[in-house]
């Protein structure tokens, strides 16, 4: 939007790199000349990087509109001076995840380490499932490729390429192929996930000088980071494109359809692309004549990502059905296991009211009158 076009509607073109509460820090799409433009109407100077912390108008408050990080927004009434703005209106979105809370995602970055901690095959599949499921592109990167000798990262790649993906080995102690890296986040939009410890944040801090994140050591102990990104925020590349680093966490959901679970693999989708198993809702696991099911490495990994899928749905079933006859209850403490068991009738074992008693007496007076 040129300053010519802002003199006309008073609005402004920008992006939301992080919200705080009820504001919005917009940076906004102003190009050298147009900052020079706009310099000459305005004596006040603008902000650089052309920041402005943003309040989200009413009328969007009473539509619903949520504002997101990672959104496009217009802004209007900008104060230079104070680097305030309102937020007028949000153009519509290409893609948006609910977790984290991002709009306009082009790809997700993941990255992993191949030592300290180390390399565990299911949590990395884990992380992979899900980033399949939001249809986004997915990249892969295995951070401290140093502590390991170049046949292991040979057997390490061979063994990626076998579930769909080539890695990036890279090392941001060493500075090795970081700047590959870079290179595919250029012009886009990437949100950067993975367990703590694996270096996520000090990717950042090299890729972008400005970011200056805190960085956590690795506990010992439990050979696990420590989480130190504690909300959402997009950075700047200088080679153009944003980068969002999210909250770490260990676990992600596994709540997918359990029908669509079998496309987020990628050697399963190559089994699908030239068969067809014999039954259109086909699970993949018992079904006569399946075109899936069979000595794949992570045919494994998907029949326990299944059945938790199966375990969330029917969870969501119960929950939507106030009278269902079983609940989920969690086995053990800290270990994740559950399982169904009956519930006890809403309404037998519930004390009747006091209300309810006297309505019931003044009943039974009556009938005896």
């Amino acid at each position: 939007m040129t300053g010519e076009n802002f003199a006309a509607t008073g609005q402004l073109l920008g992006t939301v790199v992080a919200v705080q509460a009820n504001f919005y820090r917009v940076h906004l799409d102003l190009e050298d000349g147009e900052m020079r433009e706009m310099r000459e109407q305005d004596p006040s100077h603008l902000p650089y990087p052309p920041l402005l912390l943003c309040t989200r108008r009413t009328r969007l408050k009473k539509i619903g509109q949520q504002v997101m990080v990672g959104d496009r927004v217009l802004v209007e009434e900008p104060d230079w001076a104070g680097g305030r703005g309102a937020i007028a209106d949000v153009l519509p979105r290409h893609s948006e995840l609910d977790r984290p809370a991002i709009a306009n995602v082009n790809q997700i970055l993941l990255v992993f380490a191949v030592a300290d901690p180390p390399l565990e095959p299911y949590q990395l599949s884990r992380f992979l499932i899900k980033a399949e499921s939001t249809d986004l592109d997915v990249l892969l990167c295995l951070n401290k490729s140093d502590l390991i000798s170049v046949k292991e990262q040979q057997q390490v790649s061979a063994r990626l390429l076998g579930w769909g993906y080539q890695p990036i080995f890279i090392s941001v102690k060493d500075g090795i192929n970081t700047e590959q890296a870079a290179r595919y986040l250029s012009n886009k939009i990437t949100v950067i996930a993975g367990p703590s410890g694996v270096g996520k944040s000090s990717l950042i801090n090299t890729l972008i000088d400005s970011a200056k994140l805190r960085v956590g050591e690795v506990s010992g102990k439990l050979a696990r980071g420590r989480h130190t990104t504690r909300h959402i925020e997009l950075f700047e590349l200088p080679s153009g494109g944003l980068l969002a680093d999210t909250p770490g966490f260990n676990q992600p959901d596994m709540d997918c359809i359990p029908e669509e679970l079998i496309h987020y693999f990628p050697e399963a989708r190559k089994r699908l692309a030239i068969a067809s198993c014999r039954f259109s809702d086909c699970l993949h696991r018992d079904e006569p004549e399946c075109a899936v099911r069979g000595d794949w490495e992570r045919y494994e990994h998907y029949l326990e990502f299944l059945d938790a899928a199966i375990a969330h749905q029917t969870q969501l079933h119960q929950q939507a059905d106030p009278e269902s006859t079983m609940k989920l209850k969690s086995k053990s403490k800290g270990k994740g296991q559950s399982q169904y068991e009956p519930k006890l009738e809403s309404k037998k074992y519930r004390r009747i009211s006091r209300k309810t008693q006297l309505q019931d007496l003044q009943e039974l007076y009556r009938d005896e009158e």
